[in-house]
């Protein structure tokens, strides 16, 4: 059974433009609690509103799904991208079909190459969580031990690398340039471990010298 978080999503992928009173009818349940989910749905990037008015008087708020809400739901443009990599497939060898993701990935990170030059590697690694947070992944990270750990809570390529898991090499490939140091993939989503995890070493304080 779906949770009323995830009902309010489905009502607003249908019925775009929604107000909270038109979502309260169609959920069944009040407005308060409506507006209450709607903020955190908020918050978690899924929805946003805008105003629309109606003559005289104050405009009412409508909501709708934000670019990642509406990745939460597989679309025309999944079967269009799957059929445009088979294509490519049938009419290229595996070596620049590799090398098209990759070549995609180094020409993003180029645009923020000078951003990430001068900073130190945690400096880098929140640049990066930005600039993958724009590229629709959910990023989070953590120091542990000789390591960072780089975890993708949520992928927008994850129904695309099911069948074609060579886009997986984009956002590796972004990690590895963006920070100036091979990214190690430790699980992956598509083995069936619950995220895609990325290993950096941690750079070691220099000795000095006696």
């Amino acid at each position: 059974m779906k949770s009323t978080r995830e009902r309010i999503l489905d009502v607003l992928h249908s019925n775009p433009r929604s107000s909270i009173n038109d979502l309260a009818e169609a959920v069944g349940i009040n407005a308060i609690s409506v507006r209450h989910h709607l903020n955190n749905l908020e918050a978690d990037g899924l929805i946003q509103y805008d105003e629309e008015r109606h003559g005289v008087g104050r405009p009412r708020l409508v909501y709708s799904l934000t670019e990642r809400g509406v990745e939460r739901y597989p679309t025309r443009y999944l079967q269009l991208t799957d059929r445009l990599l088979d294509q490519l497939k049938e009419a290229l060898p595996q070596e620049a079909i590799n090398r098209i993701f990759t070549q995609m990935a180094a020409k993003l990170a180029a645009a923020h190459r000078k951003k990430a030059e001068h900073l130190p590697l945690e400096g880098r690694i929140k640049l990066l969580q930005e600039i993958l947070a724009q590229e629709g992944f959910e990023v989070e990270w953590e120091a542990d031990g000789d390591h960072y750990h780089i975890r993708e809570i949520t992928c927008p390529y994850y129904h695309i690398g099911h069948s074609h898991p060579e886009v997986c090499t984009i956002d590796q490939t972004l990690i590895s340039t963006i920070l100036d140091i091979p990214a190690e993939k430790i699980q992956c989503v598509l083995s069936g471990d619950r995220h895609c995890t990325f290993l950096i070493p941690r750079p070691q304080p220099k000795e000095n010298p006696l």
